[in-house]
């Protein structure tokens, strides 16, 4: 499935559930009362927000190289990415904040049959969703949908809180501020983890080892003879990646020669690979 195709699927499929969870969630909020499960609704209805955003990305990475932008504009994903981890921050914050004054304030939750069935049902439901993104970003190797299944997750986690504090508050009427406290820090871990893992793509990075002795089996079998390979370096953009890497060649090898073996391994690695790749000769000493 292309990271594009997934974005779209994975962002409609979540605004429509989550829109029918705030409903839910919303009604079983009035209905019982529960100021609580009516704050977890409006939790519910961000995710929609964060979810239109992966369909705005997936549709703008889409686009074709143009003459302002000739790698592509893949890296929509990337700024996407780091607008959702900001958003999970902002999440954090107000959860744990929150979290802190019914902490200060001793405050008891009431809740009755129906916030509990609606709360488990919401459980399910987003960790499905997750569970699915996950998927998708792993099949695809697509940031903001793996992003956003993380913010199906933290949606998820919320819930666990106030069903934890369904059954918990009467014994105790701290757990429902302590856990929210807990999972305000989870939350921030996993923006953090979103925002670095997006970052270290935009600044460039080395391609991992496996990928690494791919390549270089690959070169072994175009050319026989000891390339001292190194200097790998990748440039992702996103639905576009180059390649850059150094070789080394014998002295008496003519320049043409040289050009010829270094294109040789590029269109190699282009074809097995899909990505483009320029390769710098070194004379070998």
């Amino acid at each position: 499935m292309e990271k594009v195709k997934a974005g779209y699927i994975e962002g409609i499929i979540s605004v429509i559930v989550n829109l029918a969870l705030f409903i839910l969630k919303m009604w079983a909020g009035i209905v019982s009362g529960s100021i609580a499960l009516v704050a977890d609704a409006w939790h519910t209805l961000s995710d929609s927000f964060s979810s239109i955003v992966v369909v705005v990305a997936a549709k703008l990475s889409s686009k074709k190289a143009d003459k302002e932008h000739p790698f592509g504009h893949g890296r929509w994903e990337y700024i996407a990415s780091l607008f959702i981890a900001f958003f999970l921050g902002i999440i954090a914050y107000e959860f744990f904040k929150n979290s802190i004054i019914r902490f200060n304030s001793k405050e008891h939750i009431e809740f009755g049959l129906i916030a509990i069935i609606v709360t488990i049902i919401s459980i399910v439901i987003k960790e499905l969703l997750a569970q699915y993104a996950f998927y998708l970003g792993r099949k695809t190797q697509n940031l903001i949908v793996k992003a956003d299944g993380w913010h199906h997750r933290t949606d998820a986690l919320s819930s666990v809180v106030v069903l934890v504090g369904i059954f918990f508050a009467k014994q105790f009427w701290w757990v429902d501020s302590v856990l929210g406290i807990i999972i305000a820090l989870m939350i921030f871990y996993i923006a953090f983890k979103i925002m670095k893992e997006t970052i270290a793509k935009i600044l460039g990075e080395e391609p991992g080892d496996d990928l690494v002795n791919r390549i270089t089996s690959e070169i072994v079998n175009a050319y026989h003879d000891d390339l001292k390979i190194h200097h790998f370096h990748v440039h992702n953009y996103v639905l576009h990646k180059e390649l850059t890497l150094h070789i080394r060649l014998r002295k008496n090898l003519t320049i043409e020669t040289g050009h010829r073996i270094a294109s040789v391994i590029e269109e190699r690695i282009n074809d097995k690979f899909d990505v483009v790749t320029t390769i710098h000769v070194e004379p070998l000493e």
